[in-house]
């Protein structure tokens, strides 16, 4: 990752599990003059800043910044002389969103609103956002919140005039060792002696990717964007009952939540004649890419795309990678 050389690099929302394991991969992996964490809880940057330092890394290398990404003048001063930016920062629990709306759409759309013109204002070089399989046919409000952060940020690429800053989005399925994420839960459940553990629906199907996957993704799509992308990695497909069963429990149908899904969608079928396919990812194009010069089929790490059948769809349900049990017990140890 030689582009992160003598450079910095800031990460909303970066207490959190990607931020946590971002931070650690481009302190170990890379030659970044200065990794700045911003976020709001100032006990989880506490625990975090002792957790680096007490593994022995540079302190001037880091920095913690207390703020809101609702806060426009606070993300400019934490801005300043940033040459990269991950947003992370989102509320994303679905039943909160649910029932605070308003907090949802605030962080997530005014919140995305303000980075941008930050970026902008102080001459960021690059801002990749993280965006999910939710924001893909929408049908909570976490969901549509992110798929109008997506809008914004794809949109950004025209506001910038003489300004140079570009944004992407990168687009990927549940974390499999994320807080909030399935197994965790699972795995709490059994701690607690828990004889049958829940499952939805038996058909139900997740994308997933190991945080450090997501990380190293990231980071390449700062190599290969070329603004206005949205970046899809490969992954494979996991059923949720094969997860409790590799983890030898039984479980109990307690039927599908409120604006949950059987299947994630992460390339829609109506977004099919934007979508180009390259060896381990694809790219949703800007809507308006035809009036664009910018080729996309060829990213800026050389690696050449095409373009993808009308009928087209990225889904948990048709993707032909599924995970067998002995693949998802292997993937548990891994990760225990």
């Amino acid at each position: 990752m030689n582009f992160l050389r003598q450079k910095t690099i800031l990460v909303t929302g970066g207490t959190g599990s990607f931020g946590k394991s971002f931070v650690n991969y481009v302190l170990h992996k890379t030659k970044a003059k200065k990794i700045i964490i911003f976020s709001r809880d100032e006990l989880k940057q506490y625990e975090m800043q002792n957790t680096l330092l007490g593994q022995g890394h540079d302190q001037d290398r880091l920095r913690f910044w207390i703020g809101d990404v609702r806060d426009k003048s606070r993300l400019k001063l934490a801005f300043n002389e940033v040459d990269f930016v991950v947003h992370a920062a989102a509320l994303k629990q679905i039943p909160a969103a649910e029932y605070n709306p308003q907090e949802c759409i605030n962080t997530n759309i005014n919140g995305a609103n303000n980075v941008i013109f930050a970026a902008l204002e102080e001459g960021v070089k690059k801002v990749v956002a993280l965006s999910t399989d939710k924001a893909c046919n929408p049908i909570n409000l976490y969901g549509a919140t992110k798929l109008a952060s997506d809008k914004l940020f794809v949109s950004a690429n025209n506001l910038g005039g003489k300004r140079k800053t570009i944004f992407s989005l990168v687009r990927y399925g549940n974390v499999l060792n994320s807080r909030g994420s399935v197994i965790p839960f699972f795995q709490k459940l059994i701690s607690e002696n828990k004889k049958l553990l829940p499952l939805t629906d038996k058909k139900m199907s997740r994308f997933f990717i190991k945080v450090e996957d997501g990380v190293k993704f990231v980071l390449n799509s700062f190599l290969r964007m070329k603004g206005g992308e949205i970046f899809v990695p490969k992954l494979p497909t996991i059923y949720i009952k094969d997860i409790i069963k590799a983890l030898n429990k039984n479980y109990k149908i307690v039927g599908i939540r409120p604006g949950e899904k059987l299947h994630e969608i992460l390339c829609s079928r109506e977004e099919s004649h934007l979508t180009l396919e390259f060896k381990d990812h694809y790219i949703i194009r800007p809507s308006n890419w035809g009036k664009n010069i910018k080729n996309y089929k060829t990213n800026n790490m050389g690696e050449k795309g095409k373009s993808v059948l009308p009928s087209f769809e990225y889904s948990s349900l048709l993707n032909k990678k599924v995970l067998s049990l002995t693949q998802i017990k292997d993937l548990l140890k891994k990760i225990k």
